[in-house]
């Protein structure tokens, strides 16, 4: 099993979640291959090249801008196509957009 992270611009968050969904990877009524959605709202520090991304953030007292963390579990052997979806509908095509990363899961156990 492999862990997803990726970090996504506010704005593209619904799109990456509708796409998930459209992709038929996540369907849990069909045991689809993904598990474990969520999404947790995140600053990143970052001096972004668009002004209008940013806001200064009081708690960090510095510019931040604001993300979604989607986080999601996921076969092996869906990975590459899941981590595909989630690049297209996240794309901005703005440098340092978001980011996507891949871990290895050592041991799952599900809580009944």
């Amino acid at each position: 099993m492999k862990e997803i992270k990726a970090y996504i611009r506010q704005y593209r968050i619904a799109d990456v979640l509708q796409a998930l969904r459209d992709s038929g990877w996540c369907d849990m009524a069909t045991g689809g291959g993904c598990h474990n959605i969520t999404v947790s709202q995140v600053q990143r520090p970052l001096a972004s090249t668009d002004p209008s991304q940013q806001h200064y953030s009081m708690q960090l007292a510095e510019p931040v801008v604001a993300e979604y963390k989607l986080e999601l579990v996921c076969a092996d052997d869906c990975v590459g196509a899941l981590a595909d979806v989630i690049a297209k509908a996240a794309h901005t095509g703005q440098p340092e957009a978001g980011w996507i990363f891949v871990s290895d899961i050592q041991h799952a156990v599900e809580i009944r």
